[in-house]
């Protein structure tokens, strides 16, 4: 028969009140008993578990610490040390403590796994992962020491080799939340979206009140463009942990990309109320602030967000683009050199639309936007391949905008759409954009043959839904601006996949098959900077034939203009605005007694900021006059008014360019290296006036300046221009539809032959 101590009696006493949650009886009846017995060691290591589960983590270090000076090999309180330093954050104290358990217990495998995560937290990987795998030799069955080694590997980047340990801890511990969560973060990182939901789903399953779980969950149905759902995730999320600041900056991005700007600024504004140091928070609270068109607003944000974190993906960028909307040119060139460096370094330094305004190269225009699209839009496999399709009677065509409205892209595809040949071609739209009903909203949908509303659809489920129909040609007409659809053309839409109109430029990627150009926008030298093949048209841009001139008929005066002088206008985006132009403006001025500059820009601190560099320049500001925004038909009669544009550089006109034209206003440009650089000589090329094609900035300045004081010779021009307009190629919408159709038919030939995407060269058939 055992006889049990008094001392042991009293003990479990002790442990009886401590299991019972009377935390504090058993603190002071063990208190009482270290009084009776002072050199017991093991009380002191009760007392001390006792202060640490009421919180007194300083009084818990004193009582293991005292338990250590009467028995110094006391392998568990040097464990239990350990974990008390830990919490507090002396992460080296604590390695101590776990090595000296360690040298008296070899075995004592919960030491091994919080040593691991001590080293981990150190950065100290390596060791980290000795120490883990010490835990599993010596209990293999350690769910959680697999779990923590799987988040070194994720740490060191070694997904795979994560996503294997995390397997493991499962297998050994199917209810494990946290290895389902890990798990899904490494899914998640491999594009495998879907079965990355699955895991997610399965932690909250095991563990509900799990806010990080449903934050996951939350990113990657955003990812997929289930944002409704996204917000829910988030919102559960939230209300588990209410100083949550990364969900409220997720929810924020999900609000916006539903269009609930206001709601999103007020997430954003949550999550810095609660991490006012939030970098990303700062930078997608200047996000939305463009959006919601408060420039000012947005530029500070994106400083803030600079200062505190100035490597944040695509930051420096944001900020650059905002201040060229604004016309703030400060230090400009030491800017264009750091941007150039960092793409060169290979950095998430700026997003591919906002780089064609500030440099003329591109080369350095297709690194930045494969940087981009490896990050944002790598290839998806989360479906199988598209096998090869029957020949169809007729080419299904797919084209995906989130703009099929009142917009400049519909502006001038509307015709095509409805002018394609029924006897060859099936025209079916998908609409990720609003559903406005405006008047070219509900013109498109008549010009088609089938339009799909797939705005509140995952990028999966679009991307599924022309696979269903077979779309045989997909055709991106957004590319990498606002709202873009680029995560459904990696998942590949159709076997043969184009981008046209939307964005001047490359995708950056290898599930675009083509680009759609002309030999102006992309002489065959060049085609080593595009990573589609290019289809090369006659001409490059679609307008709208049946658009007829406004009646409205301005003055001068109703302008603000003087009554006198020479009219030079430009109504590109202020981004588009460089100092260099606006320096050529300012000396074509100078050399033209009496001539004025009318030109558009849409906010107050811009207008402001123009003025500045304008007067700074000894020219009267006076003799720059800003035009308001207009309703379509006055915007075009406004053109009547001008004597001459004069086009930006390196990023040029583009709608704004052939609506002046058509309304017989010459465009004069000067023709670059990249995409967007040399849109203003294509179009004045399918207009067949060469003359106003300049090659060099001297020879713009020296050209303009003799048109404005050569008025014979700019009657010339008009007159040339207004005679080629009824016969040119640019606005004969028919002769281009009938091109363009060419160009499917070559691709859908060489696809149903088994043949690589290739240059295609399409003949004039005029």
């Amino acid at each position: 028969m055992t006889t049990v101590s008094p001392l042991q009696t009293e003990i479990n006493s002790v442990f009886a009140l401590y299991s019972n949650g009377q935390i504090q009886e058993a603190l002071g009846a063990v208190e009482a008993l270290i009084k009776e017995y002072p050199n017991e060691a093991l009380l002191y290591n009760i007392s001390g578990v006792c202060y640490k589960a009421i919180g007194k983590l300083d009084e818990t270090v004193k009582s293991f610490e005292k338990a250590l000076t009467i028995k110094s090999d006391y392998a568990e309180v040097h464990y239990n040390l350990g974990v008390t330093l830990q919490e507090l954050g002396q992460l080296d104290a604590a390695v101590k403590s776990y090595e000296n358990a360690l040298a008296i217990k070899p075995d004592y495998a919960n030491a091994c796994n919080n040593l691991g995560n001590v080293l981990k937290d150190l950065g100290q990987l390596d060791a980290s992962i000795k120490s883990f795998e010490k835990a599993i030799a010596i209990k293999p069955d350690f769910a959680e020491a697999h779990n923590n080694l799987g988040v070194t590997f994720q740490k060191l980047g070694q997904q795979d080799t994560a996503a294997k340990y995390y397997e493991k801890a499962l297998a050994i511990k199917p209810d494990y939340a946290d290895a389902h969560n890990n798990l899904g973060n490494v899914l998640k990182d491999h594009g495998q979206l879907d079965a990355a939901v699955k895991s997610f789903e399965k932690a909250i399953s095991i563990k509900p009140d799990f806010a990080d779980a449903h934050y996951n969950l939350g990113s990657t149905l955003k990812e997929l463009n289930q944002l409704d759902a996204a917000v829910k995730s988030y919102e559960k999320a939230l209300a588990i942990k209410p100083d949550y600041a990364e969900a409220f900056n997720n929810l924020g991005i999900a609000l916006k990309e539903l269009g609930q700007l206001d709601a999103a600024v007020k997430s954003y504004n949550q999550a810095l109320a609660i991490k006012p140091e939030y970098a990303n928070a700062y930078a997608n609270h200047g996000d939305v602030m463009k959006r919601l068109k408060r420039l000012d607003e947005a530029l500070a944000s994106y400083e803030r967000a600079l200062v505190l974190k100035p490597d944040l993906d695509f930051l420096l960028g944001n900020s650059l683009h905002t201040k060229m909307e604004l016309c703030l040119w400060d230090d400009l060139p030491n800017r264009l050199n750091e941007l150039m460096k960092k793409i060169n370094n290979s950095e998430k330094v700026i997003v591919p639309f906002s780089l064609m305004a500030l440099i003329d190269d591109p080369e350095i225009q297709r690194k930045a936007t494969e940087i981009f699209v490896n990050k944002k839009f790598p290839k998806n496999h989360d479906l199988p391949e598209i096998g090869l399709y029957p020949k169809h009677k007729k080419i299904r065509i797919g084209y995906f905008s989130a703009d099929f409205w009142n917009h400049p892209v519909s502006a001038l595809t509307a015709e095509l759409y409805e002018l394609h040949d029924r006897n060859q071609f099936e025209i079916h739209a998908f609409s990720y954009g609003a559903d406005t009903k405006d008047k070219m909203n509900l013109r498109i949908k008549e010009g088609v043959d089938y339009f799909y509303e797939v705005h509140s659809m995952s990028h999966n489920d679009v991307t599924m839904l022309a696979r269903s129909l077979e779309i045989d040609i997909a055709v991106d007409l957004g590319g990498h601006t606002q709202d873009a659809g680029t995560g459904i053309f990696a998942m590949q839409a159709a076997p043969i996949q184009a981008s046209y109109i939307g964005y001047l430029g490359t995708m950056g990627s290898n599930y675009y098959d083509y680009l759609v150009a002309d030999q102006t926008l992309i002489p065959d030298k060049n085609q080593k900077y595009y990573s589609e093949k290019i289809a090369y048209l006659p001409s490059y841009q679609v307008n709208d034939s049946t658009q007829s001139p406004p009646e409205i008929i301005f003055t001068r005066e109703d302008l603000g203009l003087p009554e006198e002088g020479f009219v030079f206008c430009c109504f590109n985006n202020t981004y588009k605005i460089t100092p260099t132009s606006f320096d050529s403006w300012g000396r074509i001025l100078e050399k033209v007694d009496g001539s004025v500059l009318l030109i558009y820009a849409d906010n107050e601190s811009s207008q402001i900021n123009l003025t500045k560099e304008i007067t700074a320049k000894g020219i009267d500001p006076n003799r720059l006059i800003f035009g308001e925004r207009l309703f379509k038909s006055k915007y075009l009669a406004r053109y009547r008014v001008a004597d001459l544009f004069l086009d930006t550089q390196p990023y040029n006109a583009g709608t704004t360019a052939s609506d002046a034209l058509r309304m017989g206003l010459p465009v004069l440009t000067c023709i670059g290296h990249s995409f967007a650089s040399r849109m203003g000589a294509s179009i004045i090329s399918a207009l067949n006036l060469p003359e106003l094609i300049t090659t060099s900035q001297e020879e713009y300045e020296s050209l303009a300046i003799e048109l404005a004081t050569d008025p014979v010779k700019l009657k010339i021009i008009k007159d040339k221009l207004v005679s080629n307009l009824p016969t040119a190629p640019l606005y004969d919408t028919s002769l281009f539809t009938r091109h363009l159709e060419s160009a499917y038919s070559m691709m859908y030939d060489r696809y149903h032959r088994g043949l690589e995407a290739d240059h295609i060269y399409v003949e004039n058939s005029k």
